[in-house]
């Protein structure tokens, strides 16, 4: 009898034992966490380091704890998003047909290239401009000068009125006299802020300091200190940065797709593949003699001064179609199942979504159902939250995707 109730305490405790083991497993589940690489989201670890394929720190994915395990949504920490580099663009219509793609250099826009000449004759005693890149901005002082002839100027403008406080001619009309005389001062190089300070003082120096005209970026610096410049001389030479110029090369049978004012697109490897909108500027009319090659220009804004001449850039020029409702390629993925692309939720969740794409170019693939303008879709980081929703649900996480 008593084999029989040790017999029934053991199956008892079995019994309660198994029971445990699920709530067991559900809690570390729910409290599970992996580390993983933003630039190869296939690499799973348990536990903090770098990526054992690049190197790079590995960043922590802490998975929710919802018993619903065919959840279809990946919710990322601000920290998270940062280290994986998450990025979103917004659905709307787009070019989506061929495209040709030149390769090109960033040039400086020459229509807003300046010089900064000298009024009058003398010798640079200081030059504070001294290096080639710097910026310059209108007032901003540039030279001192001994002049002689400078000096009488000034000395007739003092003399000038002197005379209208002394002599009180009638016969004399010192203001036009001190007018011309001011004028001359200005047309040599001096501001009025300048010609007032010299009728406070009533006082010449042996040198004057010239003041910039011009703003922009110095591009080149023709004097040094002790150089006797004469007038007209050039001083220095600067260019404007905030728009630029992309040059390439057309073949002579190329032309005819392409007229002023084209809209175009501009991608920089040197930023990360950063694309602007720019157009065409010009199409030289004239081949080149020895190739026959021809030239087009495109104009591009530059306002936060990241593009640099002498960048390398790529010009994506559209050849016939249309615009549609598109997102960008890098947002796209395909497999044996389809195309996908992960939608940016309002409550700041990711979650897949089923397209059907149609035409598509480097840039840019053509939506025919799944989305709608407007929407938001990550174009950087998709294939991260994609390898968490493996991780996550299986391999079979289809059943859960919206359609």
């Amino acid at each position: 009898m008593n084999k029989i109730i040790i017999g029934l305490l053991l199956l008892v405790l079995a019994f309660a034992a198994c029971k445990q083991k699920p709530l067991q497993a559900t809690v570390q589940t729910q409290n599970k966490a992996y580390y993983t690489c933003s630039m190869h989201p296939q690499i799973h670890e348990e536990h903090p380091g770098n990526c054992p394929i690049c190197g790079m720190k590995l960043i922590k994915v802490e998975l929710s704890g919802s018993d619903d395990k065919a959840t279809d949504k990946i919710t990322l920490t601000a920290t998270q998003l940062q280290l994986a580099n998450i990025q979103t663009d917004t659905v709307r219509e787009a070019y989506t047909g061929l495209e040709r793609t030149l390769t090109g250099t960033v040039v400086t826009d020459e229509t807003k290239a300046t010089e900064l000449s000298a009024r009058t004759a003398g010798r640079i005693q200081q030059l504070f401009i001294r290096a080639v890149g710097v910026k310059i901005a209108a007032g901003q002082p540039v030279y001192t000068l001994y002049s002689e002839d400078l000096q009488e100027a000034e000395k007739e403008y003092l003399l000038a009125r002197q005379q209208q406080k002394v002599l009180h001619n009638p016969d004399v009309d010192y203001d036009q006299l001190i007018s011309s005389a001011e004028s001359k001062l200005q047309l040599w190089g001096l501001t009025p802020a300048q010609i007032k300070n010299l009728a406070a003082s009533g006082k010449t120096s042996a040198t004057t300091t010239l003041l910039s005209k011009v703003s922009g970026t110095i591009s080149d610096i023709l004097v040094h200190e002790g150089d006797y410049i004469t007038e007209g001389m050039t001083i220095l030479k600067t260019q404007a940065l905030n728009s630029l110029w992309v040059e390439a090369q057309l073949y002579a049978g190329e032309t005819g797709g392409y007229k002023v004012n084209d809209p175009v697109s501009v991608a920089f490897p040197d930023l990360n593949g950063q694309v602007l909108t720019g157009k065409v500027e010009f199409i030289n009319p004239e081949l080149s003699d020895a190739s026959k090659i021809n030239l087009i220009r495109i104009s591009i804004p530059n306002p936060q001064g990241l593009i640099r001449p002498g960048m390398l850039a790529y010009i994506s020029i559209a050849k016939g179609g249309s615009r549609s409702l598109a997102v960008a390629a890098s947002a796209v993925l395909t497999d044996g199942k389809g195309s996908k692309v992960w939608l940016k939720n309002r409550d700041g969740s990711f979650s897949p979504k089923m397209i059907i794409t149609g035409t598509e170019n480097q840039s840019y693939v053509q939506v025919l159902s799944g989305l709608n303008a407007g929407d938001v879709v990550v174009t950087n980081g998709a294939y991260l939250l994609n390898s968490e929703m493996i991780f996550k649900n299986g391999n079979d996480n289809m059943a859960a995707m919206q359609m």
